[in-house]
């Protein structure tokens, strides 16, 4: 049986994200999602929440798992046994990111082969940093995330408000010309 891997941050999870975890999760035995600690990243998510929320929205899905990993993304592929790396494409500027990102890959393990699957085209607008910039700013994710996430990102920026405030609010924040 053929192991794959997907690799991101996941921070959030989308449906950009679950539209190419449901696709290569029908195109391999096993499909491992692989929740990446990136040390250079300051994430929104904590990343035993960010392997939660993924968890949740994978469970119908029985050839999925979730782990965490840090370091190499190649290293972590060879040590769970996986021989495809699956990557997801937007547009333009996703594809000369992940050719350099293929090629250094290709160079550190040659054994490891690649496969981008372009996302659907209802998505090709939704990424994590949109995301979070419009729950950030009180916006409806409705079709963006599944609901847990949208929760789970109503909850973080609720309660940076009350931090702020020093008393729980519900607030819509709306930009002024």
């Amino acid at each position: 049986m053929v192991v794959a891997v997907y690799p991101g941050t996941f921070d959030p999870l989308t449906y950009g994200h679950m539209d190419i975890i449901e696709r290569a999760a029908g195109l391999f035995g096993k499909l491992i999602v692989g929740i990446y600690e990136n040390p250079s990243k300051q994430p929104l998510f904590p990343l035993e929440l960010r392997v939660e929320l993924v968890k949740e929205a994978v469970t119908g899905l029985s050839s999925v798992d979730v782990r965490a990993f840090k370091g190499l993304t190649v290293d972590f592929i060879h040590q769970i046994g996986g021989r495809v790396m699956i990557r997801g494409l937007r547009a333009n500027s996703d594809f000369e990111r992940e050719f350099e990102m293929a090629l250094m890959n290709r160079k550190l393990a040659p054994d490891i082969e690649l496969l981008c699957l372009m996302t659907s085209s209802q998505y090709q607008f939704v990424s994590s940093s949109l995301i979070k910039e419009v729950a950030k700013l009180g916006g409806c994710l409705e079709g963006m995330v599944p609901d847990h996430v949208a929760a789970a990102l109503r909850k973080k920026f609720s309660l940076s408000i009350e931090v702020a405030t020093g008393k729980p609010q519900n607030v819509k924040l709306v930009a002024k010309d």
